[in-house]
């Protein structure tokens, strides 16, 4: 039996068109992709609202995440509203108000060259209620560490591709932030410039301008990332893409994680190691607190995802109890 001390409520996922208990395995080990990493794969959010549970910007994780099947090759046996409806289906199944929803493509069984020739690809859709994903203190801000590795270059993968073999790095460096006793890690790219987190991307407050990154910056750019721009727009407030160097993270007024897992997080600690021949540095981010602007954005982000604001209601697609 598999414990689900940390997929809570969790009872069913969807495999390729059938529902199985949590507790059912049947994946083969020699599975291709358990080996190689040949997997693709998508994080989404479901929240409670007042019509019932509502999936955030479904449409275009399901865009992505067919898009992140072409990086890898994969011929994808279900088309684009199969997989929508296949994942409404997973969260109706489980009778989950609010819920971590995931999806992943991957390559099974077959052979175990490098080149998956006779595997085919497979769907599994899991979902679960899944909290802060930094933790419940996250909410008072969380302390990072930037990493002495540099984030994948975009010249090496393609970075707004979600591909399963490439978080090994993501991996690495989050666990190496845990054992120091950080909350996070955070990449710089081979330019000096930040990047972003393992599975997050970084705003800054400056001088009245809230500012992010983009792909040209070694980062996948984030369906979260995107919500938050257009809404800061919507709201007044001026906003700007483009490279973030390291004395701008540090000098910032404020600075948060924006991701679907994380949603909009808080940093106010940055120490920096990228140098592994020089001691690390411990900045503060402004005044060590959470910032208005950001306070700002978490609650208007967390009432648009419970469907209290009528003009954001077009990221929200309702399932019905």
């Amino acid at each position: 039996m598999f414990d689900t001390t940390h997929f809570p409520k969790a009872e069913k996922y969807w495999h390729n068109g059938k529902f199985y208990a949590w507790a059912d395995a049947h994946i083969h080990p020699m599975a291709f992709a358990l080996h190689y990493g040949g997997s693709v794969f998508e994080g989404i959010r479901a929240y409670k609202t007042a019509n019932g549970p509502a999936i955030f910007r479904l449409p275009e994780h399901v865009d992505r995440f067919l898009y992140s099947a072409a990086v890898i090759g994969m011929k994808v046996p279900y088309t684009r509203e199969e997989i929508i409806e296949a994942i409404k289906l997973t969260l109706h199944e489980s009778k989950l108000e609010s819920a971590y929803i995931r999806p992943l493509l991957f390559y099974s069984y077959g052979n175990l060259g490098l080149v998956p020739k006779f595997c085919p690809v497979e769907l599994v859709i899991g979902t679960w209620e899944w909290g802060a994903y930094l933790g419940e203190k996250s909410a008072a801000g969380v302390s990072v560490l930037i990493t002495h590795r540099p984030r994948v270059h975009r010249s090496q993968l393609d970075m707004n591709a979600k591909l399963g073999g490439a978080y090994v790095q993501s991996t690495i460096s989050g666990m190496e932030a845990r054992a120091k006793g950080y909350d996070e890690a955070v990449f710089l790219n081979l330019e000096g410039n930040v990047a972003e987190g393992p599975g997050e991307n970084i705003f800054i407050w400056k001088d009245s301008l809230l500012k992010t990154n983009d792909s040209s910056e070694s980062i996948l750019e984030g369906i979260t990332r995107t919500s938050v721009l257009e809404i800061a727009e919507d709201s007044g407030i001026k906003t700007a893409v483009g490279p973030i160097t390291k004395e701008e993270f540090f000098g910032a007024d404020e600075a948060f994680f924006s991701g679907t897992a994380v949603e909009i997080t808080p940093i106010i600690e940055v120490t920096d190691a990228s140098n592994p021949g020089t001691k690390p540095t411990k900045y503060t981010i402004g005044s060590g607190r959470v910032g208005e602007t950001t306070a700002r954005l978490r609650q208007m982000f967390e009432d648009i995802v419970t469907g209290k604001i009528p003009r954001y209601k077009k990221w929200l697609t309702y399932v019905a109890s």
